[in-house]
């Protein structure tokens, strides 16, 4: 699936847009009132990151929340043009 997390498998979800007229109870109005109903998407906040795999990196799709929360170990950057030390 394209629009996936390679972690924690968050994917699109679907739901509805309700377009509604009227003024609320509270505010003094008669209510609202539901005039339509219509689908929409919601999808994931995907990032391409380099992540840190053992010794090498790998590149992934990984969402936000991941990101934030430490699950992911991004790629160690290293200055150009310097030995690694022993």
């Amino acid at each position: 699936m394209g629009a996936q997390c390679d972690l924690c498998n968050k994917s699109v979800t679907f739901g509805n847009t309700l377009q509604q007229r009227g003024k609320a109870k509270y505010l003094g109005g008669n209510g609202r009132k539901t005039t339509g109903i219509s689908r929409r998407v919601f999808r994931p906040n995907l990032q391409s990151v380099n992540v840190q795999v053992g010794e090498r990196s790998q590149k992934m799709m990984v969402c936000v929340k991941c990101i934030r929360s430490g699950v992911v170990a991004k790629k160690v950057v290293r200055k150009p043009f310097t030995l690694p030390t022993v």
